[in-house]
């Protein structure tokens, strides 16, 4: 918070973030409820192992986005939509404005309730009540420092998040008798590497290229590096952990459904922790879970704030902000926006669909005018 000095630093982390800083937010900032309890969810039910194509896809489109990464730091903007109205005028900024904050207000909504899932599961609060809970702290916290608030705690969650789940497969196969006693619990189609189809895979990482690309909350990312080349190399290096992370939801997902073939999809991780993991270690990957998703929230958070600000309040109603103003107005706008993601999740459980649907919303649309833009 004490590096906060002016609404760059705010919003952007005074656009000085190193290689590993970058690549450690981008990726907390990815690997969110959808690659953790989403994935073991999927897992659990109609995908199988192949749900851990989910993530790789979404780590190869993370390293496609490097060959614009150069761009992207260039075009020294603070939002998607500046980009586009700077090519295309005030009405495609205007849309490309309201589509951005849907998505990500949609993002942010998903997060709180893979958090909710796991406080529920863990302490038999209702997922609404929990729903309340999560969304409050996530509001308080992304309003207390911005940028370089979510960076520094993205760092952080994403050691706990990759120590946690890498621990924890191990503990979870042992304890039920090793991967071959998972396997023959388990209908053999759930064992199939590709059964989601390569149709599917492709068009995930099409649309993981496309949605990184023009989503404020990773996009933001590379506004914020030190330079060019750190966010070449902060996506290249974000990619290639995710696609190292990716079946580890997936596994545990699978041993949920051998272990628990009746349970709620999206408790498979929380089952999972609490009924086959020494207390410690249950706590500690619950702590990951929950860091994963109020990371991923963050980012969302501040993302649709910034846009909110500079290019509703600022741009479209003309209101000319002092810096101070607009730091100010940027914390308020996380707390309204806030109650809206809390209330989306309130109304839909859906966790990757949900996220699906919001890549797609913002990314379909904005993407060859935004690119056009960065040219």
């Amino acid at each position: 918070h004490i590096r906060v000095k002016d609404s760059t630093d705010y919003l952007l982390a005074g656009r000085r973030i190193g290689v590993l800083m970058t690549a450690g937010t981008l990726a907390a900032t990815e690997i969110g409820g959808g690659s953790t309890v989403g994935v073991a969810a999927k897992a659990y039910g109609s995908w199988g192992l192949s749900a851990g194509w989910y993530v790789v896809s979404a780590g190869i489109g993370v390293i496609l986005v490097a060959f614009i990464a150069p761009l992207l730091r260039r075009a020294m903007a603070t939002t998607v939509p500046e980009i586009i109205g700077r090519r295309f005028g005030a009405s495609s900024h205007l849309i490309t404005s309201i589509l951005s904050m849907l998505a990500t207000i949609t993002l942010a909504g998903v997060q709180i309730t893979a958090t909710a899932t796991i406080i529920s599961v863990l302490t038999g609060l209702s997922t609404e009540l929990a729903i309340l809970i999560c969304g409050a702290v996530l509001v308080i916290y992304t309003m207390s420092g911005g940028m370089w608030s979510v960076t520094m705690t993205d760092v952080i969650h994403f050691f706990v998040l990759v120590g946690g789940f890498s621990l924890a497969v191990p503990f979870v196969l042992h304890n039920v008798g090793g991967w071959e006693s998972v396997v023959a619990k388990l209908p053999p189609e759930q064992l199939g590497f590709t059964k989601v189809g390569w149709k599917t895979i492709i068009g995930l990482v099409i649309m993981y290229f496309m949605t990184f690309s023009t989503g404020q909350e990773s996009v933001q990312r590379y506004f914020a590096a030190k330079n060019e080349r750190t966010a070449v190399l902060g996506s290249i290096i974000c990619g290639i952990i995710m696609a190292l992370f990716a079946f580890v939801p997936a596994i545990l997902g699978l041993v949920a459904l051998a272990e628990f073939p009746r349970i709620e999809a999206n408790n498979a991780v929380a089952t999972v922790a609490l009924n086959l993991m020494p207390p410690v270690m249950a706590g500690f990957v619950m702590a990951a879970v929950v860091s994963a998703t109020l990371s991923s929230g963050a980012g969302d958070l501040l993302g649709a704030a910034t846009v909110f600000t500079k290019d509703i309040v600022e741009h479209h109603f003309g209101k000319s902000l002092t810096d101070a103003q607009l730091t100010r107005y940027s914390r308020l706008c996380v707390l309204f926006l806030g109650i809206i993601a809390i209330i989306i999740s309130l109304v839909s459980k859906a966790i990757i669909p949900m996220l699906v649907f919001a890549f797609t919303m913002r990314s379909a649309g904005p993407f060859a005018a935004f690119l056009l833009g960065l040219t």
